[in-house]
């Protein structure tokens, strides 16, 4: 595979006997700069070195490459050598770089039905990425009650006020995890009410 990075500075020595192989997928967005907004200089994502060196720490090697749509048949071959796959593609940068994000995921797919993971898994990201995938579990407890997807202005009027007035707000127009298209909002006053 195509070596994309320039380098993996503050990455650890892999472990000599580690106890799992896995590797660590990112995508390089090469009309953008850096590789798209989530990377660094280096081309990594800027979280890729510290989920490495987790992985690392506890006893597993991981290996960082990049998806290139042209290599897509070798990429799958690689994949099949490790344990687990730590998938890191922002929705919508594989189609931005060229690719096809049917066919990178259906080729996780592959390797899961392998016996190899693969988190997250393409599923997941299709039925819990989305913007709304909070809402969906926002009545379990792991879930915030007041959490809520606007799809008309009518909706967002009314809920973003009742909400708003109960704690602060998250706002988020894109998919993806980015950071862009994210607002956090504040009532000026910090007076909030005590129940939703």
């Amino acid at each position: 595979l195509t070596r994309i990075a320039k380098d993996d500075r503050g990455l650890l020595p892999q472990p000599i006997n580690p106890i799992s192989a896995t590797a660590l997928v990112q995508i390089y967005v090469r009309g953008q700069p850096f590789g798209g907004s989530d990377k660094s200089s280096s081309g990594h994502r800027y979280d890729t070195i510290p989920i490495a060196n987790g992985m690392i720490n506890a006893g597993m090697s991981c290996q960082l490459i990049h998806y290139v749509k042209e290599e897509h048949d070798t990429f799958l071959e690689v994949c099949k050598q490790f344990k687990a796959i730590v998938v890191r593609c922002n929705p919508g940068q594989i189609k931005a770089d060229g690719g096809d994000q049917g066919k990178f995921d259906d080729s996780m797919r592959v390797i899961r039905k392998a016996g190899i993971q693969v988190w997250p898994s393409p599923d997941v990201m299709e039925f819990m990425g989305a913007k709304d995938a909070l809402c969906k579990v926002a009545t379990l407890n792991i879930g915030l009650e007041d959490t809520l997807a606007y799809y008309a202005v009518e909706s967002f009027s009314e809920g973003f006020k009742k909400t708003m007035k109960f704690q602060p707000r998250v706002i988020k127009q894109n998919r993806g995890s980015s950071g862009e298209g994210i607002w956090i909002i504040k009532l000026k006053s910090g007076d909030y009410c005590k129940e939703y």
